[in-house]
């Protein structure tokens, strides 16, 4: 039985970018989600590895209330386990201004904020309305910047949303230029629960355009519940995106869509990266590796393709 390439074949398409960001998040919204509680020292290890693979932003964990999310309750314990100094951002997500205390009292410098694209998902994931979340989020922003911090600020349900269906690009300008004016230096946008499609991508950023957002203060974070989160990327690539968000493995799901199978796998992203030519400095066999030993802490395989293909075995 012949193996598997380990690298794809490499066809330059000059009109893509020539180097790309990837955000990594599986550490965060990879693990959210997960119904078993993860060990701290499992966490800090998959950061560092992470790290060690070349991924240039690693997002951390979530300083939200642990009745909101128990998994990530060891937030301050995992930061503190962290090099916050060293030259690899580990960004972390915070709800509200007490999350926001909680960060920089454990010395994180890069911060995130979540907020929401449509009406319902507002009220029922931020008990807040569309416009009134801005109220929670102004201060968080403000206050961040004031420690020297910098903001990322999420816009969730910007494609689809499970109550409210297709979702008006406009809409999803209004509440990301809002959060731009707050003070957040970039918005990722994202396909929460896996509907968007190609073409939706490369609309949304034209839309962003016509408002006067450049492509450069825009990432974008897709989930792979139809299938659709890889030709998304490669579609926003051919918009100019750089920034493209993906968790190792695919690991994370949405709570809002069944049979969601999670993130974009960071080993897909950049096995598709790497055919394209395109600069992204992270280490596809570490990564590989990582998310086969994550595998086995959560007792389940990877969902990502590459990995299945490059590990011999189900992942």
């Amino acid at each position: 039985m012949t193996r598997p390439p380990r690298l794809p074949a490499v066809v330059r398409d000059p009109s893509l970018p020539e180097r790309v960001t990837i955000y990594e998040v599986g550490a965060r919204d990879g693990l959210q989600n997960e119904s078993g509680l993860v060990p701290t020292d499992v966490k800090v290890e998959l950061v560092h590895r992470l790290v060690a693979a070349g991924l240039p932003v690693v997002e951390a964990t979530s300083f939200v209330h642990p009745r909101w999310v128990p998994q990530l309750a060891d937030a301050a314990e995992v930061v503190a386990r962290l090099d916050l100094e060293g030259p690899v951002p580990l960004p972390v997500l915070v709800p509200n201004e007490r999350g926001l205390d909680r960060a920089l009292e454990a010395g994180c410098r890069h911060v995130a904020v979540f907020a929401s694209a449509t009406q319902t998902f507002a009220e029922r994931n931020l008990n807040s309305s569309l416009d009134a979340q801005m109220e929670m989020f102004g201060p968080v922003v403000r206050r961040a910047r004031e420690a020297g911090a910098d903001v990322r600020a999420y816009v969730s349900m910007c494609f689809g949303d499970p109550w409210e269906g297709p979702v008006d690009p406009g809409q999803v300008v209004r509440v990301g230029r809002q959060l731009l004016d707050l003070g957040a230096s970039q918005l990722s946008l994202g396909d929460t629960i896996g509907v968007g499609t190609a073409a939706q991508v490369g609309s949304l950023v034209d839309a962003f355009a016509a408002a006067g957002t450049g492509v450069e203060r825009l990432a974008m974070h897709f989930h792979d519940t139809y299938g659709q989160a890889l030709a998304n990327a490669y579609a926003a690539l051919r918009a100019g995106v750089t920034t493209l968000d993906a968790s190792v493995g695919g690991l994370g799901g949405c709570p809002y869509a069944e049979s969601a199978t999670g993130n974009l796998a960071t080993e897909d992203l950049v096995w598709m990266l790497d055919g394209l030519g395109i600069e992204h400095g992270v280490d596809l066999d570490a990564l590989v590796a990582t998310s086969t030993w994550m595998a086995g802490h959560l007792g389940r395989p990877s969902p990502s393709a590459v990995v299945r293909a490059l590990s011999g075995g189900p992942g």
